[in-house]
């Protein structure tokens, strides 16, 4: 008799096959993504009672367990697919649908289905962004390349999507249609952005190492950046969200830059070696000769 939970085989071609037990270090990895799709389904809770502050803060600490749930993966040595289809799964939730509800829930519901129609925009957006990130990992990149992404990344683009929101608890926006028209025409250009093929920072190859001398002032900043999140977290968010928008374009011209670089070393002829003159016909008989 089949057991209840029976494991999956993905191949399904395969004959019945003895599964080894699965180690804890593969699980750990999968639950914290798990927990990051219930804390960002109850953001969604959270909008739809009118504690947005509460679905912000969501939506954030959804952010901060996608950074960690997949490099602790590869620090446990515990990836498996089924742990990155998952990750992807929980991104397009938690990135894509949670703000695009938590947008419309707080203003742009103001504009009826024009609204819900740029909410539907910008999580369509998120979904085909996800998509094209993990086609992308099985090509090669040069290594200029390696710190920078293709378009706005999803949870980037999750946090930037809700700056109403942010800019509204600090009661700069008070006037309920201009401001969702306003939400809703920059909704849709956030979601172009992670669509495109603009290049923005990513700094995975710069921050994989840390000099030995820096390791506690990176403490210290972590720290300190995290104390002014949780006091001033409104503040915090609008700031960091004008700072990335004004960055974009230093991040463009310096992808620019290093892909210029990087196409006069490679269009460079390499040094060959000097090739001698074939030798003359008389010595080569001389040589043929002697042996």
């Amino acid at each position: 008799m089949n057991r209840l939970f029976s494991p999956f085989d993905p191949d399904g071609n395969e004959p019945p096959r003895r599964f080894r037990a699965v180690s804890v270090r593969v699980l750990i990895p999968n639950l914290l993504t798990l927990l990051a799709i219930c804390i960002g389904l109850t953001a969604i809770r959270m909008g739809i009672e009118g504690r947005m502050e509460l679905a912000v803060y969501a939506v954030v600490v959804a952010a901060v367990l996608d950074g960690l749930d997949g490099r602790l993966a590869r620090l446990l040595k515990g990836t498996s697919r089924f742990g990155a289809e998952l990750d992807s799964l929980c991104d397009f939730v938690n990135f894509g649908v949670v703000p695009a509800v938590l947008l419309f829930l707080y203003t742009t519901n103001e504009l009826g289905s024009f609204g819900w129609a740029g909410s539907i925009v910008f999580a369509v957006a998120a979904a085909l962004r996800l998509a094209r990130f993990n086609v992308a990992l099985d090509v090669p990149k040069p290594d200029y390349a390696q710190d920078f992404f293709v378009g706005v990344p999803a949870p980037v683009g999750a946090l930037l999507v809700m700056l109403p929101i942010y800019l509204g608890h600090l009661g700069t926006l008070n006037l309920p249609t201009l401001t969702a028209g306003a939400s809703l025409v920059y909704c849709v250009v956030i979601a172009l952005l992670m669509v495109s093929k603009l290049p923005t920072w990513s700094f995975k190859k710069s921050a994989s190492r840390i000099p030995r001398d820096m390791v506690v002032p990176v403490f210290f900043i972590t720290v300190l950046f995290a104390a002014i999140l949780v006091s001033y977290t409104f503040e915090f968010l609008t700031i960091g969200v004008i700072l990335y928008l004004a960055l974009m374009p230093v991040a463009f011209m310096s992808y620019q830059r290093q892909a210029r670089a990087y196409g006069m070393a490679t269009a460079q002829p390499k040094p060959t070696e000097p090739v001698s003159p074939p030798p003359d016909e008389d010595e080569t008989k001389e040589d043929v000769r002697l042996h």
